[in-house]
């Protein structure tokens, strides 16, 4: 299996030539070269295996040029006593129709663990692989999430760094700490003043930099991504979307060939492209509905098949999805137009330089087709919380109240009574501020982020995660903060060159 970049000036590689550069010479993004399909055989043969069992099976078509011992190697390596959860990605029923599939049991109570775990192994594999002898500088953009568990799984990984820019004061006080508190002699964590977009849009910037290239080349080092751009950090996310039904079958909630829905919150759009990827391999889903927050761009385009990021920037309860440029949509859009490479490049060109683009009426019902998205404010996701624990004595953290209000909007729209699944992308003590004060009100205002851990313990019986205990305790490692057009010269002083 070959991969390709969706802008079109870059040669063809193999997957882990994709993983090791993450993003493409040429700016765009590797996709596979070939469709993957598989059929309700294949499905019903991975009802009864492990996690670990169906990432094999599922993995090894995507990644052809990593050998089976390998890549079982990787996955035993990510998901194990690691997880609180021995399923990795569980499903629960919260009524007949409708289930959550908690992405949360890893080490940093976020979905981003189910490939940043894996994503380490593949990429120091990739290294020998392809005979690089170059020491590889992970450069991360993070809205809250990919920081932490990127951290996590490149500590002290041999013939790596990585660096991680957050939006300063753009994400939630736990998940700064998780950051600035990150062990390993390979890491660095700095806030950027300014958003995500801002934020991103730098990373990105420095990563086709040719005089920070040329710098790199000359000290012996070179750039990759651990954010979702890196076709390694998306390709183990499809592998949950097939082991989700193959639950549900398990469970018989479902039979083989039933179809299902998917709810996805989302503000990057590469954990909802995973499961339109498992859709295109032939996994029988009926709509993927693409949850926003009040940065509702990815809404307003399914609608109107326009992509227009000239708006307000809002700050919300869910920091994770405050995006205004969602990158994976790019992988998207070039399957949907049926691979024309060159308006890719228009279209990003457009929203580089005009902050807009229109896509053509083919391509919007193509997406149209599967795609169904609406938004939620602070407050429809605050009486989510609520609504949810009082009826069904379940914790949701903001994203995933995102993706109740939303669902709830579109079966008020369509009627729908297909079995659905709820994505939920983090542990409820991650955003423990809004969860309490949803559920508690003025009670929660009087105490800090710590005691509210505690106070939500207490209350509910569920337990604090173990990567959330104790992080007021822990001693802060990474000070840095800078403007956004010092971000250049940040990773330059971080790397000493």
């Amino acid at each position: 299996m070959k991969y390709e970049s969706t802008r079109g000036g870059s040669k063809d590689v193999f997957s882990a030539e994709a993983i090791k550069t993450g993003i493409a010479p040429d700016g765009g993004l590797y996709v596979p070269k070939e469709k993957v399909s598989v059929d309700l055989k294949f499905i019903e043969g991975i009802v009864n295996d492990t996690y670990q069992e169906r990432a094999k099976k599922i993995l090894s078509l995507f990644l052809s040029d990593y050998t089976y011992e390998e890549l079982s190697e990787c996955i035993d390596s990510a998901y194990g006593d690691n997880f609180s959860s021995a399923e990795i990605t569980p499903v629960v029923k919260l009524n007949d129709q409708l289930h959550v599939l908690e992405l949360w049991h890893g080490p940093t109570c976020a979905f981003k663990d189910i490939a940043l775990q894996i994503l380490p192994h593949l990429m120091v594999k990739a290294i020998k692989k392809t005979g690089e002898k170059s020491e590889i500088v992970i450069l991360v953009a993070t809205s809250g999430d990919t920081g932490k568990a990127a951290l996590d799984g490149f500590a002290d990984v041999d013939g790596t760094r990585i660096i991680v820019f957050f939006p300063d004061k753009g994400v939630s006080e736990i998940q700064k700490l998780q950051m600035v508190t990150q062990e390993g002699k390979n890491t660095y964590a700095a806030a950027v003043k300014g958003n995500f977009d801002d934020t991103q849009n730098g990373v990105k910037r420095i990563f086709t930099d040719d005089t920070v290239i040329n710098c790199l080349n000359q000290n012996g080092m070179k750039f990759s991504s651990a954010n979702s751009i890196n076709w390694g950090r998306l390709v183990p996310q499809i592998v949950y979307y097939f082991s989700a039904y193959a639950d549900l079958i398990k469970k018989e909630v479902i039979k083989i060939g039933d179809k299902i829905n998917f709810v996805v919150p989302t503000g990057n759009f590469g954990n909802i492209l995973a499961a339109w990827y498992a859709y295109d391999m032939g996994l029988p889903v009926n709509r993927l509905i693409c949850a926003s927050n009040e940065n509702n761009v990815l809404t307003d385009f399914i609608i109107k098949g326009v992509y227009d990021r000239r708006r307000d920037f809002f700050r919300t309860l869910s920091p994770s999805m405050d995006i205004l440029i969602s990158s994976n949509l790019e992988r998207l859009l070039y399957e949907m137009n049926g691979r024309d490479s060159e308006m890719i490049r228009s279209w990003m060109r457009d929203l580089s330089e005009k902050g807009i683009y229109s896509v053509d009426y083919e391509t919007k019902e193509r997406i149209r087709k599967v795609f169904w998205g609406d938004s939620s404010t602070d407050a429809e996701t605050i009486a989510s919380i609520k609504s949810v624990y009082e009826d069904c004595g379940y914790l949701l953290d903001t994203h995933t109240a995102v993706a109740v209000d939303v669902y709830d909007k579109y079966m008020i729209y369509t009627s729908d009574m297909t079995q659905t699944v709820i994505v939920s992308t983090a542990s409820p003590f991650k955003f423990n501020s809004s969860v309490a004060k949803a559920l508690f009100g003025d009670e929660a205002d009087e105490k800090d982020e710590f005691e509210l851990l505690e106070l939500l313990s207490e209350r509910t019986g569920w337990n604090i995660p173990d990567g959330l205990k104790n992080l007021d305790k822990k001693e802060i490692l990474h000070n840095t903060v800078c403007e956004k057009d010092e971000m250049r010269k940040t990773v330059i002083k971080i790397l000493g060159i």
